[in-house]
């Protein structure tokens, strides 16, 4: 199965981790922004969008990492432990996702993107909403192992991911003890953590160093 990806790409990094996880092989199509190629006439054949990360399994597109990192445990999964089908659980997975999404990830990129692709300078009430959403996990994490109870789940894979980058960025968790000592178990337990540290040090390589 093909995945159109940037090793550097927080969300591209979820889906490699979870397709580490069901033991699914991804077939490697680095995408060059820079350079258009996701504009190109047979990419947007796939994904209107033009976004990675993109997935296409056997003529299926699939794009939104979290969508995919769900369909991946849906169809190759050996068990539901990564997603449960139980629908409290799974709405608790799903949250945290869609936090993930729309605030954790989010809040990262409205301080440093800004930054990173045009040059402008830090805005504090930026870093205070991406504090404040660490500060949020750090909540969730309260008495628990996992973003969403005690067993890693999709959650787990993509707000590490994001976590990655926080830390490559020099964010400093030591404030936020429950997402430290997660994001350590993250490091030691989840599947594929090497190729999510690889990509979150070559993001900042790419991207920080002038920063």
């Amino acid at each position: 199965m093909d995945f159109y990806y940037l090793p550097g790409s927080a969300p591209c990094r979820s889906v490699q981790m979870t397709a580490e996880a069901v033991g699914v092989k991804l077939n490697l199509k680095l995408l060059n922004l820079m350079a258009g190629e996701h504009m190109k006439p047979e990419f947007l054949k796939l994904n209107p969008q033009h976004c990675i990360p993109t997935l296409v399994d056997n003529g299926f597109a699939l794009w939104e990492s979290r969508a995919i990192q769900a369909y991946l445990v849906e169809k190759y999964g050996k068990d539901d432990s990564l997603y449960p089908k139980d629908p409290q659980k799974r709405a608790v997975v799903n949250q945290r996702l869609y936090f993930d999404m729309g605030t954790f990830y989010q809040r990262f990129g409205d301080f440093w993107y800004p930054q990173i692709f045009a040059k402008q300078p830090a805005d504090e009430e930026k870093r205070k909403k991406m504090e404040e959403a660490v500060g949020f996990l750090n909540t969730f994490l309260e008495g628990q192992q996992y973003a969403a109870g005690d067993e890693l789940t999709i959650a787990d894979l993509s707000l590490a991911a994001s976590a990655a980058t926080y830390e490559v960025a020099g964010f400093d968790f030591s404030k936020y003890p429950n997402v430290q000592i997660w994001l350590d178990r993250c490091k030691k337990n989840a599947p594929g953590y090497a190729l999510n540290q690889a990509g979150a040090d070559e993001f900042k390589a790419k991207f920080l160093s002038g920063a």
